[in-house]
């Protein structure tokens, strides 16, 4: 298996004509945590939309490999066939649909296998257990009623139940108190392991405290200026992005 599972090269995004990405590069190999930080406006969640191939965002230059494949074209389904996930940072309310119900649809898509019943309780129940989840949330439907602390970890409920390659976690920290930081950072520790990788978008470094990074970007304008460990985002957590800022327009 080779090693590189994401490479993105010269990335050039538009929305609605207006350009976001503006020569994003990142690559990241198996078994990585991957941070991407920055101002708003920069284009963090554009970059997480555009890897899971949401029609609104127009690539107009760039390539994006996964596993060494060109997937600039692929359809949203397909992708996540191919091992990529998004967490969403505000996740739908969906009526009349089980959280129980979902996962195990979206596991038959995803993994081309039908989920027999019972096994797939079993699965699911380990899984809720490890995120301290009640039981009933199972049959709640989908994010209907649930707090915004509680919608976060069906995110990274719904990320240890598809098992994908790629999981990318957009801002799934935001709004949560210090306990539920703590139980998300410890359900994408259970996860990570030397076959997937993980790339988080985050405004927060007590997420990072549990998670211990690889690296961490900052992205800025439409593209990573600077790329370092956990040294960096203490660094922007005392002076915020200003003499990033400054250096990047230097150059």
């Amino acid at each position: 298996m080779p090693n590189n599972l994401l490479s993105i090269n010269n990335l050039k995004v538009n929305i609605e004509d207006k350009e976001i990405l503006k020569g994003l590069n990142l690559h990241i190999d198996h078994g990585e945590i991957h941070i991407i930080m920055g101002p708003n406006g920069g284009g963090k969640s554009t970059l997480a939309y555009t890897l899971m191939g949401h029609p609104k965002y127009e690539i107009i230059d760039g390539e994006i490999e996964f596993e060494g494949e060109l997937i600039n074209d692929l359809a949203p389904d397909k992708r996540a066939r191919k091992g990529i996930f998004l967490s969403f940072q505000y996740p739908e309310e969906i009526p009349g649909v089980t959280v129980e119900e979902f996962l195990r649809t979206a596991k038959t898509s995803v993994s081309g296998e039908t989920q027999k019943l019972i096994p797939f309780k079993k699965l699911l129940k380990e899984k809720m257990e490890q995120l301290e989840m009640k039981d009933e949330y199972a049959s709640r439907y989908l994010n209907l009623g649930f707090s915004g602390g509680e919608k976060k970890k069906n995110e990274i409920l719904q990320m240890s139940t598809l098992d994908p390659k790629l999981a990318i976690l957009d801002e799934t920290d935001s709004g949560l108190d210090v306990d539920a930081i703590r139980i998300v950072a410890e359900g994408v520790k259970n996860f990570k392991n030397e076959k997937n990788s993980i790339l988080v978008i985050t405004h927060y470094n007590k997420l990072l405290d549990y998670l211990q990074p690889d690296y961490i970007h900052i992205l800025l304008d439409g593209k990573i200026v600077k790329t370092g460990g956990i040294e960096l985002a203490k660094e922007i957590d005392e002076r915020g992005y200003e003499n990033i800022k400054a250096e990047f327009s230097s150059k």
